[in-house]
């Protein structure tokens, strides 16, 4: 008998519901199969991408390379679907921002090197990244549109000229939900610049005269896991105007190129080896350049000020003589010689100490030392203001101990008065201290004294140094550096790793010997 439509329908509708349940209860027998997830999606307590994602991602953007335009449609849309992943899954995992620190090298010029590194980044569960526009004396620019003072990293003759390798970084970040910001070095202007004939009045120079490139030896303590090396980094006056005008140049040519925001690093002065690591007399000051010597003369209030601190920066020291003589200068005994300044933060508890308790030597080392941090934070509020105005992220990077009084010898040499940073910019400090491959506490102290320090509300993001399931140069694997900075501050919702070439050694040695 031939069935009916009717009977027909049903028995269609059995078979279907009889396959649903049977799919039901295996999945209920089976508790694995509870937790299994696309190829594509986000896996891992730090939201890396599964395996077969990644070889699925990795696949497709090299058939681009093909000229494939399916693969290049599956490869985009493959990325916005991992943008999305990484993007919720961070939501909901602590730290809900991880980032990591980027340099880039010309042989990235390479079509599709950088869709490789950044797709890496992304995998490896990263929402944020700090390119590095402006390091070593050389700038992320190309070579045929570069008005700043430095000359570019990629530097090739032919096409390479005209590769705008920034522009294509941030714009292949933002295709990846990856929110990009420009990181450049402060005050330290690299070798290259301390070449120029035409600049030398822009160093920074101690009361020996000397330029921070002349003291700093280049021996192995100086160089960093990839071998990067740092005897030739020169600092700049901050007071320099010439320094100031060309930062600002690179600032403005670094915000054409769209940035989500900026991170300013070497906020600071050289830290010397040795002794020099201590600040412990005025000579040992980066004070003398032209234009810091010229502003710190200009904080006298009087003839008999200014001849004092004149006498003071010559010789490291006045005498009763030189006060007895200074006096014949006249004027009131009783009205201030200088500005009242203040001297850094030393520690948690401090209040600022105005110049004016102690001795006049005293007041004039405190004097100096105030000026000399002045010109950080002036120096950073320059360059800050430009990225403010566009309303983007402008952030500051710092050692906790950039600060600190050593005992009753001086200060750390960097005079780096973080403490005294602008409290609505982020505060980048920098945790990486060495306590052992599996003691993370003097880290987590780094991170405990500046949140000790900082003003209500700072938005603080702590950078840590190592690698994923490893220790590495006696500092524990990253997971157990974040867990403990968790455990120790569980205010703390975002953190940064240095650097993506500590994580990928031997590519970035690579990367980095490669020539176009």
């Amino acid at each position: 008998m031939k069935p009916t439509p009717a009977r027909t329908t049903r028995k269609l509708q059995n078979r279907i519901l009889n396959s649903l349940l049977t799919v039901v209860l295996t999945i209920a027998g089976n508790p694995l199969l509870w937790k299994q997830q696309p190829a594509s999606a986000a896996t891992g307590a730090y939201c890396r991408m599964s395996p077969e994602a990644i070889a699925q991602k990795e696949n497709l953007r090299q058939a681009t390379l093909t000229g494939n335009p399916q693969a290049e449609k599956e490869y985009k849309d493959l990325l916005i679907q991992h943008a999305r992943e990484v993007g919720n899954c961070r939501q909901r995992t602590w730290p809900r921002t991880q980032a990591i620190w980027l340099r880039l090298y010309p042989c990235d010029a390479k079509p599709g090197e950088l869709n490789r590194i950044l797709d890496d980044i992304v995998n490896k569960g990263y929402n944020e990244v700090y390119i590095e526009v402006f390091y070593d004396g050389q700038v992320l620019l190309p070579a045929n549109n570069n008005p700043t003072a430095w000359p570019s990293i990629v530097r090739n003759a032919g096409p390479y000229e005209n590769v705008d390798l920034l522009a294509q970084a941030l714009a292949a970040s933002r295709d990846r939900g990856l929110k990009a910001y420009a990181w450049l070095f402060t005050m330290n202007f690299g070798y290259t610049y301390s070449q120029r004939s035409d600049r030398q009045d822009a160093l920074a120079r101690n009361g020996a005269g000397q330029r921070t490139i002349d003291v700093v030896p280049d021996n192995e303590d100086l160089q960093d896991q990839l071998g990067e090396s740092h005897a030739f980094h020169a600092f700049v006056d901050p007071y320099s105007p010439q320094a100031r005008q060309d930062y600002a140049k690179l600032v403005d040519e670094t915000l054409k190129r769209r940035p989500q925001g900026v991170l300013f690093d070497y906020v600071r002065y050289l830290r010397g080896t040795g002794e020099a690591s201590v600040a412990s007399g005025v000579k040992d000051l980066w004070i003398y350049g032209k234009a810091s010597q010229q502003v710190l003369l200009q904080r006298a209030k009087s003839d008999r000020g200014r001849e004092l601190i004149k006498r003071f920066l010559a010789k490291g020291y006045i005498t009763s003589n030189d006060l007895s003589e200074v006096n014949r200068l006249g004027g009131d005994r009783n009205s201030p010689l200088w500005q009242t300044v203040y001297s850094p933060a030393t520690t948690a508890s401090s209040e600022p100490t105005p110049v004016g308790r102690g001795g006049l030597l005293q007041q004039l080392w405190e004097l100096s030392v105030a000026h000399a941090a002045q010109g950080v934070l002036d120096f950073l509020s320059l360059a800050v203001e430009p990225v403010k105005r566009r309303g983007l992220s402008a952030g500051a990077v710092f050692f906790a101990g950039g600060n600190n009084k050593i005992r009753d010898k001086g200060f750390d040499s960097r005079l780096q008065p973080w403490d005294q940073f602008p409290a609505d910019i982020e505060w980048h400090p920098m945790a990486y201290a060495i306590c052992g491959e599996n003691d993370p506490s003097c880290i987590v102290s780094k991170v405990e004294r500046v949140l000790s320090m900082a003003p209500a509300g700072t938005k603080i993001k702590p950078a840590i140094a190592g690698l994923w399931g490893a220790p590495l140069t006696n500092r524990p694997s990253l997971e157990v550096q974040m867990q403990a900075i968790r455990r120790a501050a569980p205010q703390i919702d975002a953190i940064s790793h240095y650097s993506y070439g500590w994580q990928e050694i031997e590519a970035t040695r690579s990367r980095k010997s490669c020539r176009l």
